[in-house]
């Protein structure tokens, strides 16, 4: 695809510098605007250029929830023993491609990184949500967030819940962290410019110096005598991008989740400096159908009338299963006793029977087909065993007292939504990598214009993007900040 709109200028065809900093970033969300504290923290000059009108972006919209474990001060006020290790091993083993120096840092630094969060202002309540939940309707912390108690991953991991929510209720968490780091990067000294979209990277010899920016219709420049940290966001806004790089977006079934600045011009502008992006094909996909938690009893099945996702697995993981299906085409099916409507995403009753045969013919299943697997089903979960996909002991009932109903949980019918997890190859300090793995020098990345632990949708918990965008945000700060 084309991106003419951002380039590299070189140095010597810059008309003037209009200021200067130490540390230039682009971008005040949740990864530059930590990024922005920890370089004034070592005592750097910071500049941040916001586009929009003022500094948030997608964070603000969310629930607020990172991921974080090893002994959190949530975690043990709650009685929740986790371990370094345990979190390490898990994050590996749901990662398609992990990058082991990242998720070591990540992991073995997260008790630190969450005592950081809660030095900057942000608040967190020692309590936990008591149910399975997409999210807390209060201001609880802690949730199971991910797919700790899911097979395989178990066997891997010792189980524990890392969902860390700020204190807030519903899904304003985002939104009072952002505005409690916003105000202490200002308190610091950091200096922010909005309505200010970074087009151009300028090159002096082989280091980024500075950048160009728009502001209304005025073109400016700002020379960085350290370094320059792109943080703006991923690319699910960028039509032309998604159909070339993320199919799954590309689905116009699936609606995108992203401001309208979300655009992907960090990327583009780090491909132009000579750097590689990964795993652009990555997307966050999702349409719960828990709440209410006794959902996760039910079964799903596809036109074929067969299982194909253990029903507990966290939520994008399930969706992900849900779009790999024959035609997108799913139904959850429930008897008499677990029956409850979804709180999120639709999932109209398509109808209700008396027999399991009357259903299979009503949703126009092979013959036999549901029949045999809920009789399969049933006679293990009498058991409190699943040998076809290993679901909880916790969750598994027979299905056997009717009616049954169906909802339909089909690709298409109900709301899916996703955004992009690809960006640009970064070290663990965040500096730009090449694809021979060499550092830009001068030029840095994270948050969601960079590629660091999460990857994809069947290995995706809540709170890894915020998680590794404050956490990895923080690192290249402070890099750029002692950068010469």
């Amino acid at each position: 695809m084309s991106n003419d709109r951002y380039r590299v200028m070189e140095v010597a065809a810059v008309p003037g510098w209009d200021d200067e900093a130490d540390v230039v970033i682009a971008g005040l969300g949740a990864a530059g605007v930590c990024a922005a504290i920890e370089a004034r923290l070592a005592g750097a000059d910071v500049l941040v250029l916001e586009r929009a009108s003022g500094g948030g972006g997608l964070t603000s919209s969310a629930a607020g929830h990172l991921y974080l474990g090893g002994g959190t001060r949530v975690q043990k006020a709650v009685g929740v023993e986790d371990s370094v290790e345990d979190m390490r091993q898990y994050l590996i083993h749901n990662t398609p491609e992990p990058e082991l120096d990242k998720i070591d840092l990540y992991c073995e630094q997260s008790v630190n990184h969450f005592d950081w969060l809660v030095e900057q202002g942000v608040p967190f309540n020692d309590t936990m949500f008591p149910t399975k939940h997409v999210l807390q309707p209060t201001d609880e912390c802690l949730i199971w967030s991910g797919n700790e108690e899911v097979w395989p991953y178990r066997e891997h991991a010792r189980p524990a819940p890392r969902g860390h929510k700020v204190a807030q209720e519903g899904e304003h968490g985002g939104s009072k962290m952002m505005e409690v780091l916003i105000t202490r990067a200002q308190e610091l000294g950091v200096r922010v410019v909005t309505e200010a979209a970074v087009t151009e990277l300028v090159r002096d010899g082989e280091r980024i110096a500075g950048v160009r920016y728009r502001s209304f219709d005025e073109e400016r420049g700002v020379h960085a005598r350290r370094g320059v940290v792109l943080a703006t966001g991923h690319f699910t806004g960028n039509d032309e991008a998604i159909r070339e790089y993320c199919q799954q977006l590309a689905d116009e079934r699936v609606h995108r989740q992203h401001t309208p600045a979300d655009d992907g011009s960090g990327i583009w502008l780090g491909l132009a400096a000579g750097g590689e992006a990964l795993h652009m094909g990555g997307a966050l996909i999702t349409c719960p159908f828990y709440p209410p938690e006794q959902l996760l009893k039910a079964v799903l099945v596809n036109r074929e009338g067969r299982r194909f996702v253990p029903e507990d697995s966290y939520h994008s993981r399930t969706s992900a299963f849900i779009t790999q299906q024959p035609g997108g085409v799913a139904y959850l099916i429930v008897d008499e006793k677990i029956f409850a409507r979804p709180e999120w995403g639709g999932y109209e009753v398509v109808d209700a029977w008396e027999s399991v045969e009357e259903m299979e013919h009503g949703l126009e299943l092979p013959p036999g087909s549901l029949v045999e697997t809920l009789r399969g089903y049933n006679e293990h979960a009498a058991r409190g065993e699943d040998p076809e996909l290993h679901k909880g002991a916790k969750w598994l009932t027979p299905l056997d007292t009717p009616p049954f109903a169906a909802l339909d949980a089909s690709l298409g019918r109900n709301a899916f939504v996703g955004f992009t997890l690809g960006g640009l190859r970064v070290s663990a300090e965040g500096e730009v990598l090449r694809p021979d793995g060499s550092p830009i020098a001068g030029l840095y990345a994270a948050g969601a214009c960079a590629s660091n632990i999460a990857q994809d949708a069947l290995g995706y918990s809540s709170g890894t993007c915020i998680g590794e965008s404050t956490f990895f945000g923080r690192r290249a700060g402070r890099h750029a900040a002692g950068a010469r």
